[in-house]
């Protein structure tokens, strides 16, 4: 086969994987006119023009619609192709920045799921834990009355937005310290976003990691379990402690099977060395 050589329509068809009434009606909107008709009027074309073709298949899967692709061909330029390549290149590139975030979103629910599965209810432990982004609302008011608790969420959803929080990842209890989290278990500080590109960065090390069943903010005796287990294993605590729903109205029907996750960051007591005897 030469660059001279006629395919019919059929053969053209079968080389490109476009069926023939489709290359017929590429015909006759002027998309793509057969290279000549033969004396029996059928379409013949040479093999350059699957080039175009494949050229033409790219710009309608980015979406271009047949009349601009075509009104191209009739008055295209290097300048004018280079031009529509580079908006359909912007579309794209936001095709797939919204792709890796839903890819992203769905990997830290499918993570989270798992961990609840897995674990047992009333698991206390200490884990080495990988450092994990995430993105902290602002400070949450829980002194005006005892029905707050949803009027605080509510206004952490509110402001969103303006402090760039993807609500479609999970969203998570933040206590400052451990005290705050004894004080008041249910009712965190702030609230937060587990979304893995945030700005604030919680560190990688040794932590106490706690798990319970239970509805949203009932967590029964837990903050004294987790005193008790600190005790016992000679911890001491540092820093803020994070709550998350791994087992929700996402996964689950039941909300008394809901599964929370505690996490603070733990280190060792300071033994003091007994003094040697003269």
């Amino acid at each position: 086969m030469n660059e001279g050589t006629l395919l019919s329509i059929k053969e053209f068809s079968d080389f490109t994987g476009i069926n023939q009434s489709t290359l017929r009606y590429y015909d006759e909107i002027g998309l793509l006119p057969a290279i000549s008709r033969g004396e029996n009027n059928y379409r013949y074309y040479i093999p350059f023009q699957i080039i175009k073709l494949n050229y033409i298949n790219v710009l309608i899967d980015l979406g271009v619609p047949l009349s601009v692709i075509k009104d191209m061909n009739d008055s295209r330029t290097p300048e004018n192709v280079v031009e529509l390549l580079r908006r359909q290149e912007i579309k794209l590139d936001y095709q797939l920045n919204e792709l890796r975030s839903a890819y992203s979103i769905i990997h830290t629910y499918i993570s989270n799921i798992q961990q609840g599965i897995m674990v047992e209810d009333g698991t206390i432990r200490v884990e080495e834990l990988s450092h994990a982004h995430y993105v902290l609302g602002g400070a949450n008011d829980f002194t005006k009355n005892s029905d707050t608790f949803y009027e605080e969420f509510i206004r952490f959803c509110q402001s969103a937005d303006r402090r760039r929080i993807n609500l479609r990842y999970p969203v998570g209890g933040y206590h400052e310290d451990i005290n705050s989290f004894y004080k008041a278990p249910s009712r965190p500080d702030r609230f937060f976003s587990e979304d893995p590109i945030g700005n604030g960065t919680r560190p990688e090390g040794k932590y106490l990691v706690a798990y319970t069943r239970g509805y949203y903010g009932e967590f029964g005796d837990m903050s004294q379990r987790i005193a008790d287990y600190a005790e016992e294993h000679d911890l001491i605590f540092k820093g803020p402690v994070f709550i998350i729903f791994l087992l929700d109205e996402i996964s689950m029907i039941d909300p008394d099977q809901y599964m929370s996750r505690f996490i603070v960051a733990v280190s060792p007591k300071k033994q003091t060395k007994p003094r040697k005897s003269n």
